[in-house]
């Protein structure tokens, strides 16, 4: 085994962890070492024992205090500088949560951090996408401590067990910064799969024309078992929330099946959903710039299509 020590940073619901953290574990086994996982939060017990058993993990710190509960960005980074300090790599998941405290770690440790990576080609070594995906840079880092985040879709996941659980270590230091404050969360009734970890996404786009007309998708991703996505121009006209969006500047997936319907396919949307193994695109416009990386085009009125599918999709 290699010398080198991973801490990843965790993430979870408070009872178990996210999918989003095997991805990482699988980008951590490339490479090797030590594994600690790092949970964060109050009163996660039930997740740092169900992690213990994770094949992987050789440890696990438990980051416990009332001021964890919420993920507030500034608790978290600062104490995640003071743990990192003795390890060689802080991995998280190129999430809206990774993405929102690694960079303060960086930032309060005085190293780069490597964004987004898709490919580890060495330990100093690593492949990331830039140009809103069109183009590939190879990066090396010559720093001690390299802070990353992962693209989830880019690497296998790992949830093998093992029958021996880990060692957890619980630290109880509560270090408050009040640089920012929980008000309230507002959570979106949900029925259907996770965006990020659906097997099958059928999205939305302008071509909907109306929030009324996203109707016409749920009935199919009822059916499908699907989640539901939308591109930015969707988002921005207010037809979805912004949860839905997918894209550069949304989130990105890879599920098995991807129906874009009504999306042009802007670089900025297909940088978020162009690794999907079989991408299914419906538009009327035959020069859509969707159908060049769609593995199947349909040329129609979606207003017609749409009802078709419906009527021929049993439950």
């Amino acid at each position: 085994m290699s010398d080198q020590k991973v801490l990843i940073l965790a993430e979870h619901n408070h009872q178990k962890l996210k999918k989003s953290t095997f991805n990482v574990l699988g980008a951590a086994k490339c490479l090797g070492g030590k594994i600690t996982l790092l949970i964060t939060g109050h009163q996660c017990d039930e997740v740092a024992i169900d992690a213990s058993t994770l094949d992987l993990v050789n440890e696990i710190i438990v980051l416990e205090a009332p001021c964890y509960e919420e993920g507030l960005a500034e608790n978290i980074a600062f104490k995640l500088a003071e743990l990192g300090k003795g390890f060689d790599f802080i991995l998280a998941a190129a999430t809206t949560y990774g993405k929102n405290i690694l960079p303060r770690v960086a930032g309060i440790l005085g190293v780069a951090q490597i964004s987004d990576i898709l490919k580890i080609e060495t330990n100093d070594t690593f492949v990331r996408p830039i140009y809103a995906g069109n183009a590939l840079e190879t990066v090396q880092s010559l720093d001690a401590l390299k802070i990353i985040t992962v693209r989830t879709t880019a690497f296998k996941p790992i949830s093998n067990r093992k029958k021996e659980a880990v060692s957890i270590t619980k630290i109880n230091e509560t270090t408050d910064l009040k640089l920012s404050q929980f008000v309230r969360r507002e959570m979106s009734p949900r029925e259907r799969p996770e965006l990020t970890s659906a097997r099958v996404v059928i999205s939305g786009g302008r071509g909907l024309q109306s929030a009324e007309n996203f109707k016409l998708l749920e009935d199919i991703a009822d059916k499908l078992h699907a989640a539901i996505g939308a591109s930015r121009a969707a988002v921005d006209a207010g037809f979805v929330p912004n949860d839905y969006q997918v894209g550069q500047t949304g989130k990105v997936v890879a599920p098995d099946l991807y129906i874009a319907v009504g999306i042009s396919g802007a670089i900025q949307h297909l940088a978020g959903m162009k690794d999907s193994k079989v991408i299914v695109a419906i538009n009327k416009d035959p020069d859509a710039p969707i159908f060049q990386i769609a593995d199947y085009g349909l040329v129609g009125d979606l207003f017609q299509i749409l009802p078709e599918l419906n009527k021929e999709l049993k439950h």
